[in-house]
């Protein structure tokens, strides 16, 4: 097996699966608790992000890097593009879209902001789930992966 596709498989699916925890379990929960406990919001929005960051920071790191080098190693490999523009588009939803709406959170519990983070979520996910779908092809050795 290639091991630039072999390692970019499991960011990918390490990333995909952390965010699909967090879309079915994690961010449920934060509205519940918002909706709850409003007062205590700030708290546990701070608590969430600090605690996500320590997981989520070297996730970014080894996706970036790992669909470098899978694009690098397959240049003419649509499969290889399509993560490397996964893992973009991940990070660009985060930055531009997810993490604003946690700086609403993080001054209290905000319902529309909440909304807003899920639908920028189902972007995330749907974007991790394609991620490692593609690294899936590129690590069998599918024909057509590239």
């Amino acid at each position: 097996m290639d091991p630039a596709a072999l390692a970019h498989l499991v960011t990918a699916c390490a990333y995909a699966g952390f965010q699909w925890t967090v879309r079915v379990v994690v961010y449920p929960q934060l509205g519940a608790a918002g909706r709850a406990h409003p007062s205590g919001f700030p708290a546990l929005e701070a608590s969430h992000a600090r605690r996500t960051g320590r997981l989520v920071g070297p996730l970014f790191a080894a996706q970036v890097t790992t669909a470098a080098v899978l694009v690098a190693a397959r240049p003419g490999s649509p499969a290889a593009w399509a993560c490397a523009g996964a893992t973009a588009l991940v990070l660009v939803v985060t930055a531009l879209g997810a993490v604003p709406q946690h700086r609403v959170l993080g001054r209290g519990w905000d319902a529309a902001a909440h909304r807003r983070l899920l639908a920028w979520d189902s972007v995330r996910v749907a974007a991790a789930t394609a991620d490692a779908a593609c690294a899936v092809l590129l690590a069998l050795g599918l024909p057509g992966a590239g």
